[in-house]
């Protein structure tokens, strides 16, 4: 609304200055004297103040709303990523460019653009409408060259937008690329293969440069188009108007003021495909981040079928009833797509290929059952689902068929504020445990904020931490740490939690890989002395051995 007010201001101060300026000088013209320009020029000068004025609050009100969309999708997408935290189809890297460079780029969207579109909307038929009212030969002209303008905008668009999305999707690979190699940096320089990933950089960053290039040559041809047609529209208006004023069909005023509106006429339309350019990469941006959001406004645990408002069931203790896994089947997405598409409702991710609909699933059919006080363990290759099991269980994954129960009751089909409910029961361990930046007494208090300073040391020192301070310094991504003490952190922050923060049930992702051989049985004894249910994925025979029953999994492609 407040950008329609500052069009409609424009396009006022735009037909007083035309007034004013063919009044002006056809009065010099008519009198040929000069003794009274000083007037004119005052109003002129308040008009040119009036158009400054309108111009800095239209940027203002314009870099304003980018602000606030682009703080808004921050926003849903970090909650989206919240709500599906192991989604495969987005990596950290991906994420990380849509948040900080991609949604940057909406400024050109909001901050140029679109003023340009409302005034394009706006300034074009007041002046017209002004025009025809002087003269309706003038306007007739305009009325038919005008719409040439959005038509050329139309067919140039569509190539702009193709073209952007290419070379967003390049500078998405080039992200990716760049941050798997910074990851993997260590492993490449030990067996000396660090170098030999300069080729492979020089050649994507030479791709997004091929892209950008392109993305330029098209703005360049674009706005060079569109100059023209408006010049030549323009000219059409001028030509009539000068042999009528020539053969006295016109008076010099009237000509003036119609001369001075014609090119004010076309300039916001113009301007609206110039300035498309400066949106569409944020477009591209805003495209990607919102395929983001909506994978994440469905919460797993819920169907497409279900209310969002459903009541919560009451979900019993682990320590009390079974845990039970019927037939779970996952496939990633990337793996539900036909040879000739993507996957239905998602973007796939830079560079990846096609994957036929027969592609084996990550998970499949994998039943298992864990009792009141059962240690389970899960073992098998890589790839054959472990992990994937856990997230189901977690509910960071949403199996595509089978059940959870516990106690009888279906996990699967349950509202978010059940899987909440159920998640407070669980003690996780993965793979890499998270740890925030402070002390190490401050990454145990995460599991029981409650908890003393005499329970942390203990159960410190049951997962093998004897030597580990509690005032030690943690930095950001476990800085300071070894993997070693990492995971003996994580081990006791779990253990704080089924003893003092009433969680029924231990689910560990390889919770002894690189603990030595002491270290490993203290910690698996103090996991059995719990007496929680515990669920574990490991490859140490001595985890194994020690767990009640092994349930091994064969991986997808192997089975079929």
């Amino acid at each position: 609304m407040a950008l329609c007010v500052t069009g409609v201001v424009t396009a006022v101060l735009v037909l007083c200055q035309a007034w004013l300026l063919a009044r002006a000088i056809s009065a010099v013209f008519a009198t040929h004297r000069t003794d009274g320009l000083g007037r004119w020029c005052v109003l002129l000068g308040a008009v040119f103040a009036g158009r400054a004025v309108t111009s800095w609050a239209t940027e203002w009100l314009s870099h304003r709303a980018a602000a606030q969309v682009k703080s808004q999708l921050r926003g849903d997408l970090l909650s989206a990523r919240l709500a599906h935290p192991t989604d495969a189809t987005v990596t950290s890297s991906t994420l990380i460019t849509l948040i900080t460079t991609g949604l940057d780029a909406l400024d050109g969207f909001y901050a140029k653009y679109l003023p340009q579109l409302v005034l394009a909307c706006i300034v074009p038929v007041v002046l017209a409408v002004a025009i025809g009212l002087q003269d309706l030969t003038s306007v007739i002209i305009i009325a038919v060259t005008i719409p040439l303008i959005p038509v050329f905008m139309a067919l140039i668009g569509w190539r702009t937008e193709a073209a952007m999305a290419r070379r967003f999707r390049v500078q998405t690979r080039l992200a990716n690329h760049f941050a798997d190699l910074m990851s993997g940096l260590v492993t490449l320089q030990v067996f000396g293969r660090a170098r030999a990933q300069l080729e492979g950089l020089r050649r994507t960053e030479g791709a997004n440069r091929s892209e950008t290039m392109r993305t330029l040559r098209v703005s360049f041809l674009s706005s060079f188009a569109l100059e023209l047609l408006a010049t030549l529209s323009v000219a059409l208006v001028a030509v009539t108007i000068g042999f009528r004023v020539a053969g006295g069909g016109m008076d010099l005023r009237t000509a003036l003021f119609i001369l001075i509106l014609a090119p004010e006429v076309y300039l916001p339309v113009r301007e609206v495909g110039a300035r498309y350019h400066d949106s569409a990469d944020g477009m591209a941006a805003a495209e990607a981040a919102f395929a983001v959001i909506e994978r994440g406004r469905t919460p797993v645990g819920e169907s497409a079928g279900s209310s969002a408002a459903a009541r919560p069931t009451q979900v019993p203790s682990p320590r009390e009833a079974p845990v039970l896994l019927e037939g779970l089947t996952y496939r990633y997405p990337d793996a539900r797509r036909s040879p000739g598409g993507a996957p239905s409702g998602s973007r796939a991710p830079s560079g990846a290929g096609l994957v036929s609909l027969h592609t084996p699933p990550a998970l499949s059919g994998l039943s298992l059952r864990v009792d009141p006080g059962e240690t389970v363990a899960l073992a098998g290759h890589s790839g054959s689902g472990k992990t994937t099991a856990l997230d189901c269980l977690l509910g960071f994954l949403t199996p595509d068929s089978g059940r959870i129960l516990v106690g009888g009751v279906d996990l699967t089909a349950a509202p978010p504020a059940t899987w909440a409910a159920w998640r407070r029961r669980l003690a996780y361990v993965p793979q890499n445990p998270g740890m925030m930046r402070g002390s190490v007494a401050d990454n145990l208090l995460l599991g029981c904020p409650a908890a003393t300073g005499h329970q942390l040391r203990d159960a410190l020192d049951r997962c093998g931490g004897t030597r580990l301070p509690l005032d030690k310094e943690v930095d950001d991504d476990a800085e300071g740490l070894s993997a070693g003490e990492r995971r003996r952190v994580a081990l006791a922050r779990a253990l704080l939690r089924v003893e003092q923060d009433g969680a029924g049930m231990l689910i560990l992702d390889e919770p002894t890989a690189g603990l030595d051989d002491a270290t490993e049985s203290t910690v698996l004894d103090t996991v059995r002395a719990l007496g929680a249910s515990v669920l574990v994925v490991s490859h140490r025979p001595q985890v194994l051995q020690d767990a009640d029953r092994v349930v091994t999994l064969e991986s997808a492609e192997v089975a079929s």
